[in-house]
C-alpha cells in the first residue's frame, strides 16, 4: 500500500456526502450573513457619524479630539478636597462662592450629628428607586396572571393587558417624567410616578412570560377538588414562580436607581440633579465626590442584588458551565 492510498481519506457514503453538503452550504451562508452584517454595520456607523457631525454644524470630528479637556478640568486644586466635598468639611479654599460652600448642605439630626448632603441625597434616590420598584413590582405582579395564556382563559381580557403592559413601557421614564414636571413641578414626586409607570411594564411583561411556562398540574389538582380561579393562582402557581419574580424585582431595582440618577438630572430630585449643577457651574471637587459615591453604590446595589438572587433562587441556578 502506497503513502498515497494511506492519506487518502475514505469514500463517503451518499447519506455522508448529502450532510457534507448540507454542512458546506451552511457554512457559505453563514460567511455570506457573516460579511452582509459587517457591511451593513460600516454604513449604519457611517451614516451615523456623518448625521452627529452635521446635526453638530459639522464641529462634531472638529471637536472630538478636545474630549479630554473636559476630564482634564475636573481636576481639582488638591485631591483632598473632593473627600471634603463628599463628607461636608470645610475647604481651605473657601472664598465664599458656591464652589467651595461644602458645610452649606449638611442635613443635621441633631445639634452636632449631620448627614453630608450628598449622602442625603443619595438616600433619596435609593428611596425613589426601591418605592418605585415596589408599586410596580405590586401592580406587575396582579396584572401579570391576566396576560398568561394559561391561566385567563379570556382571550380579550388576554390582549387588552397585553396592550396595556405594552403601552406603559413603551416610553421611557425620561418622557413619562417630563410630562409629571409639567404637573406638579420639581421634585420627587414626577420621578416615582414616571420609574413606577414604566416597571408595571417592565416586570408585568417578565412576571406573565415566567407565568407561562409555570408547571400546570398543581392547578389541575385544584381546580379538581373545586378551587377557584384565585385559589389555584395563589396555591398551584405563585408558590412557583416567587423565586424567579424576587430575582427580577432586585434586577428591576439595580435598573431603577440608574434611573432615578437620569431623572434626577432633569429636575425630579436626588442625586443627579446635584450632579447636574456641579458639572454645569464647574465645580470640579463636587463632581468627583457625586461621581465617586455614584459608582460606589451602584456596585454596592449590583452586588446585594447579586447575593440576595443566589439565596433566593438557590445556587444551583448559577453553576451551569462551572463544573459544579
Amino acid at each position: 500500500m502506497s503513502a498515497t492510498d494511506v492519506c487518502r481519506a475514505p469514500a463517503l457514503s451518499p447519506e455522508g456526502a448529502t450532510v457534507e453538503r448540507h454542512w458546506r452550504d451552511l457554512a457559505a451562508r453563514r460567511r455570506l450573513y457573516t460579511i452582509g452584517g459587517l457591511v451593513f454595520l460600516f454604513f449604519a456607523l457611517s451614516g451615523s457619524l456623518w448625521f452627529a457631525n452635521e446635526t453638530n454644524a459639522g464641529k462634531f470630528f472638529h471637536r472630538l479630539p478636545y474630549v479630554a479637556d473636559f476630564f482634564a478640568e475636573l481636576k481639582p486644586r488638591d485631591w483632598f478636597d473632593p473627600a471634603r466635598a463628599l463628607f461636608d468639611l470645610p475647604s481651605p479654599y473657601d472664598d465664599g462662592s458656591l464652589k467651595f460652600d461644602y458645610p452649606e448642605g449638611r442635613v443635621y439630626l441633631t445639634q452636632s450629628i449631620y448627614i453630608p448632603e450628598y449622602f442625603h441625597r443619595m438616600i433619596e434616590t435609593l428611596n425613589i428607586a426601591l418605592f418605585s420598584t415596589l408599586v410596580g413590582s405590586t401592580f406587575g405582579f396582579l396584572l401579570c396572571f391576566l396576560a398568561a395564556s394559561n391561566i385567563t382563559a379570556n382571550r380579550w381580557l388576554r390582549f387588552a393587558t397585553r396592550r396595556f403592559l405594552e403601552i406603559v413601557r413603551a416610553f421611557p421614564e425620561i418622557v413619562i417624567a417630563g410630562f409629571f414636571l409639567a404637573i406638579f413641578s420639581l421634585g420627587p414626586i414626577p420621578a416615582i410616578l414616571a420609574v413606577s409607570i414604566h416597571t408595571v411594564g417592565a416586570l408585568g411583561k417578565m412576571f406573565f412570560e415566567v407565568v407561562e411556562n409555570a408547571d400546570m398540574k398543581p392547578e389541575e389538582g385544584l381546580r379538581a377538588v373545586g378551587a377557584n380561579w384565585v385559589e389555584r393562582v395563589w396555591f398551584g402557581i405563585v408558590p412557583q414562580v416567587l423565586p424567579n419574580f424576587m430575582s427580577y424585582f432586585l434586577l428591576r431595582f439595580e435598573i431603577n436607581v440608574r434611573a432615578s440618577t437620569i431623572l434626577g438630572a432633569v429636575g425630579a430630585g436626588g442625586i443627579g440633579e446635584s450632579l447636574r449643577l456641579s458639572i454645569g457651574r464647574g465645580h470640579e471637587a463636587k463632581t468627583i465626590a457625586i461621581v465617586f459615591l455614584l459608582f460606589c453604590t451602584i456596585v454596592a446595589v449590583d452586588q446585594l442584588s447579586a447575593w440576595l438572587r443566589h439565596r433566593l433562587v438557590g445556587r444551583q441556578a448559577f453553576a451551569y458551565g462551572r463544573g459544579e
